[in-house]
């Protein structure tokens, strides 16, 4: 929805399962005009639209992106930023790693993102930015016995088809007058998985390659072909995922004043576990985490020991075989918690980073685009459900 200060407030559709197009119309008809009418009376209520590549496709075909676009008007909804990082399948299956593929070293990634351009294009009402989240490269350990030059390949053609697509949004500006970012959205284990890496990235790869084809390809001068790859290539800031790497979100915005412009917030908690000290104390614990130790979705978690330093593990399944381990105080868990959920059965969650961020919009606008994302919200445990029934429920003042 519309709120002060021209923030737009919606949570993403990623949290409804549905893979076609007619199961994901069928979720909007069913979700999106009682919420209007309840959060948002007298203005229109905006959309986190997610579309798998399947979707992607059917929408195009014959009148269905026109009856959409009717039925959004009709119902006083509008769409103003995509989820373009699950491409495939995203509930009741294992999703896992397969969540990043294909990665930006392939063109099926590309397609699929300029599709989405497309579509929004068509959807977004005028005068509004657009925003399409996506994932941050590919997967580390898929490259974790890759040579120097495997990882420059990587890199290299990640940012050539960022590059593409960059061009294809100049296009849709010139074409139709609206601006469509897409929005890299770093998370453990992504190839881009903090601010550091997002900053090193533009700087040695994504702006030089860009730079150059952009000169070429469109026509502009080297300051304007840096402009242009800094309008269209933003960042997601998932909360949850800044969490994990143990970045405060002020520390955060402060190394991101190079340029890199967030294109969208994701307001989302991961779980946190304080350890105890005494190790064998930690069984309740275990048993407490186990209940979202699950088939779908990859809960990655990182630890902190009592000297500050982190380690990493690809899995909570995998993790849960080392929580006696001596001098960890504290493990953060990808797993998207509800933002009501401030302790659950002994375990904490990184609410208070969500209400940062809060706080740090009303000084400093970074960006108008704001999703609720919980899209674990089908594997949670049932209980943890029971406690509250909108997953996508959120305070704001101001």
């Amino acid at each position: 929805m519309y709120l002060q200060q021209a923030y737009h407030l919606t949570y993403c559709t990623n949290i409804h399962p549905g893979e076609s197009w007619e199961e994901v119309f069928q979720n909007l008809k069913t979700y999106f005009p009682p919420l209007k009418k309840e959060m948002s009376p007298d203005k229109p209520f905006g959309i986190g639209l997610r579309l798998s590549n399947l979707a992607s496709e059917e929408i195009l075909e014959g009148d269905h992106l026109a009856e959409f676009k009717r039925w959004l008007q009709e119902q006083e909804l509008y769409v103003f930023t995509m989820n373009g990082f699950p491409y495939g399948g995203f509930h009741h299956q294992e999703v896992k790693d397969k969540v990043h593929q294909p990665d930006w070293t392939t063109e099926n990634r590309v397609d699929y993102t300029i599709k989405l351009a497309q579509i929004l294009a068509e959807l977004l009402p005028a005068g509004m930015e657009g925003g399409i989240s996506t994932s941050p490269l590919s997967y580390k350990p898929w490259l974790r016995d890759a040579d120097e030059q495997k990882m420059k390949s990587v890199y290299t053609h990640s940012a050539q088809h960022l590059v593409q697509v960059v061009e294809a949004l100049h296009q849709i500006k010139r074409q139709t007058g609206k601006t469509i970012h897409i929005d890299i959205e770093p998370e453990p284990d992504g190839l881009l998985e903090n601010s550091k890496e997002v900053i090193k990235f533009y700087k040695e790869w994504l702006q030089p390659i860009g730079a150059d084809k952009l000169q070429e390809s469109l026509g502009l001068t080297k300051d304007e072909a840096v402009e242009a790859i800094y309008t269209y290539v933003q960042l997601c800031y998932d909360v949850c995922h800044f969490a994990l790497a143990y970045e405060k979100p002020q520390e955060a915005f402060a190394k991101l004043k190079h340029g890199i412009k967030i294109g969208k917030i994701q307001l989302s908690a991961a779980l946190k576990t304080n350890l105890p000290q005494d190790v064998e104390t930690r069984g309740e614990l275990a048993e407490a985490m186990a209940m979202f130790a699950e088939s779908t979705y990859l809960h990655q978690v990182v630890e902190k020991d009592n000297e500050g330093a982190l380690t990493q593990y690809p899995d909570l399944t995998f993790a849960l075989q080392h929580i006696r381990k001596p001098n960890a105080v504290e493990w953060r868990t990808h797993f998207h918690v509800p933002l009501f959920t401030q302790e659950y059965n002994g375990l904490q969650s990184t609410q208070e980073d969500v209400a940062e961020v809060l706080r740090l919009l009303q000084q400093n606008p970074v960006t108008q685009h704001l999703e609720v994302e919980t899209y674990t919200w089908d594997v949670l445990p049932v209980e943890l459900k029971k406690t509250f029934p909108y997953p996508f429920s959120v305070s704001w003042s101001g």
